[in-house]
């Protein structure tokens, strides 16, 4: 299988497609980039700067994808983005680079970003995500699988979202979203589980009642988060067949700097 590169694209030299690779009119690709394995990048698409893209991933007419960091902090180098396979970067999606070098903004697999979608530098988007249209997540955001972030919504420099949890439309975030969580608002506050999402990845009626025992435990008993947090270890080592629904929302804790909303 050979590389299929319309007339017009410009390749810079240095770039490197593998097998299968198509580049429509008009493209552009940089010389520092890599592209994996039947990646398509459509006509008027941008890949730049140091990235590389792994295979079978989609990047539609007029997005950018390895832009220069609009960080302010940034003083040259060749800092960088990965980008896993089976990606979809609908019309006008922008990611960027990281800002120091040797850093590189992060894309995991199978992620669905929607037109005009913005991930800025150092981010860290895992697995199975949909970011709908018009998401802006600044700096340093972390993303973790499943989560579903909706249209127009956006994350604050540092903020984390949990696996499983959902942004909703119109929405911005200032702190951490627990894993499994629906918050919305301006600015965002936890409303529900994500009961829904919940059913889509195959939770068990079991499990889904334990998180909605999570959820009432953090949101509606009357505990500090240490005591919420120290409740929850309790429970996730007396119930060893689930610990893995107790500890999901423990470690992101632990790893959280902005605090919980």
């Amino acid at each position: 299988m050979t590389t299929n590169i319309h007339p017009t694209a410009i390749i810079e030299k240095g770039a490197q497609l593998d097998e299968g690779v198509e580049v429509g009119a008009y493209a552009y690709i940089g010389g520092k980039v890599k592209i994996g394995r039947n990646t398509r990048i459509f006509h008027h698409a941008t890949v730049d700067g140091l990235t590389e893209l792994g295979e079978n991933n989609e990047v539609h007419p007029y997005a950018f994808i390895g832009g220069k960091t609009n960080d302010l902090k940034y003083t040259g180098g060749n800092p960088g983005l990965k980008v896993g396979s089976r990606n979809v970067f609908r019309e006008y999606v922008t990611v960027h680079a990281a800002t120091e070098e040797g850093d590189f903004t992060i894309i995991g697999n199978d992620n669905l970003m929607l037109a005009y979608t913005h991930i800025a530098h150092q981010c860290k988007i895992g697995n199975s995500i949909i970011m709908s249209c018009y998401v802006g997540l600044s700096g340093h955001v972390e993303v973790d699988d499943f989560a579903v972030l909706g249209g127009q919504g956006g994350a604050h420099q540092f903020c984390k979202i949990g696996a499983y949890a959902m942004l909703g439309g119109c929405s911005y975030l200032k702190k951490d979203l627990p894993p499994y969580m629906i918050a919305e608002g301006i600015p965002a506050e936890v409303k529900a589980i994500n009961m829904i999402g919940l059913k889509r990845r195959g939770f068990t009626e079991t499990e889904r009642t334990l998180v909605r025992r999570i959820h009432k435990l953090i949101y509606h008993e009357g505990l500090n988060r240490s005591q919420a947090l120290e409740e929850l270890k309790k429970l996730s080592e007396s119930d060893p067949q689930h610990n893995h629904l107790f500890q999901r929302i423990l470690q992101f804790a632990s790893r959280s700097q902005k605090g919980l909303i």
